[in-house]
């Protein structure tokens, strides 16, 4: 980001602090939900539940970082190379699972009768534990030679921590387009496109020959239709938030005479950050088991508050009656003092 005045840096940065907040509860609530209505038996939710653990660490950890680096904090060149690969690390974890979720929502449909023993709990975790090795070693490339350290005078601060850091000036702008932009993100998501188009395509075809079939087989293709619907919805929104951003960068870097204002880039990044947010709340409106277990949550919170209240009114009333006891007894005991007080005066 680059900024001439303190007021963009303000805004930048408060918007930037309610992305994080919302992504971190948002996701929070998303692993809570996945884990009491048991889904994570469930391969699919295994790979939605990881989705949402890469979304609250963009929340907890990337937007601050965010934050340090386009601040020009002072460190080393590594320190700063590294802070930016996590960056990157992230957004390609989001990538690698979307696609195992695109590949297991085509597989769910293409055989469902062997799906089951297919695509285990256990192989499910694995594919899971592979897609955050390939996301970190995708991440991580730049840290192995391919970044600006020799463009940017390295060699004279690397033993010093008054560089400043910034992503532009130790990312090499041909990874993050040429390798990130059109080897690592353009081609997973025209292959998730396909992937859905496919899975539409067929579970409308076995809706309309299981026409006055069986009821069973109809309502199986018509969840697996809804719930592709709904991750389908989760692809269309990280491409909106991503493609931006990626297709400014190449602009710059191809377009030589083309200048790009940095307000769009700024506001590129917070798109792309924004999408850590908006994930939980597709999940919660349209995937029916958290939708359910919000519910329950909610319903909970309500329930735990109105009890609170009613505890808080009975406290009050037993209060006010108490304070009235005490009044009355008060009362009671002033009349008797001045009763005696005029029969002593009587009598003298």
């Amino acid at each position: 980001m680059h900024v001439n005045s303190p007021l963009p840096l303000l805004i930048y940065i408060l918007l930037d602090v309610l992305i994080a907040v919302a992504c971190c509860l948002g996701n929070v609530l998303v692993i809570w939900a996945v884990w009491t209505c048991g889904a994570l038996r469930q391969p699919t939710f295994c790979f939605i539940a990881s989705l949402a653990v890469a979304d609250f660490l963009v929340g907890s950890v990337a937007i601050p970082l965010a934050v340090l680096v386009e601040n020009h904090m002072k460190t080393s060149f590594h320190g700063c190379l590294f802070m930016c690969c996590v960056l990157l690390m992230l957004q390609m974890t989001s990538v690698v699972l979307l696609l195992a979720i695109a590949i297991d929502r085509c597989l769910r449909v293409r055989i469902p009768l062997t799906y089951k023993s297919t695509v285990t709990k256990k192989r499910s975790w694995i594919l899971v534990a592979l897609c955050w090795f390939t996301a970190v070693v995708w991440g991580f490339i730049p840290m192995f030679g391919w970044h600006n350290y020799n463009a940017v005078d390295g060699p004279a601060n690397e033993n010093t921590t008054s560089f400043e850091c910034s992503f532009l000036t130790v990312i090499s702008t041909s990874y993050l387009v040429n390798f990130i932009f059109f080897s690592s993100l353009l081609p997973p998501l025209a292959i998730m496109t396909g992937l859905y188009c496919y899975i539409f395509l067929t579970t409308r075809r076995q809706l309309r020959a299981n026409i006055g079939a069986a009821a069973e087989s109809s309502t199986y293709y018509q969840k697996e239709l809804r719930l592709a619907a709904s991750l389908a919805l989760v692809l269309v929104l990280f491409a909106v938030c991503w493609l931006p951003l990626f297709l400014m960068h190449s602009v710059r870097y191809y377009g030589h005479n083309i200048e790009v204002p940095s307000v769009a880039i700024d506001i590129g990044v917070l798109l792309s950050h924004a999408n850590s947010a908006v994930n939980p709340i597709v999940y919660a409106f349209r995937i029916p088991k958290i939708k359910e277990a919000c519910k329950k949550l909610w319903r909970r919170v309500c329930h735990e508050r109105e009890q609170q209240s009613d505890q808080n009114n009975t406290q009050n009333n037993t209060d006010r009656n108490t304070n009235s006891i005490t009044e009355n007894t008060g009362t009671k005991n002033n009349k008797i003092k001045d009763s005696g007080i005029e029969r002593c005066e009587s009598r003298e």
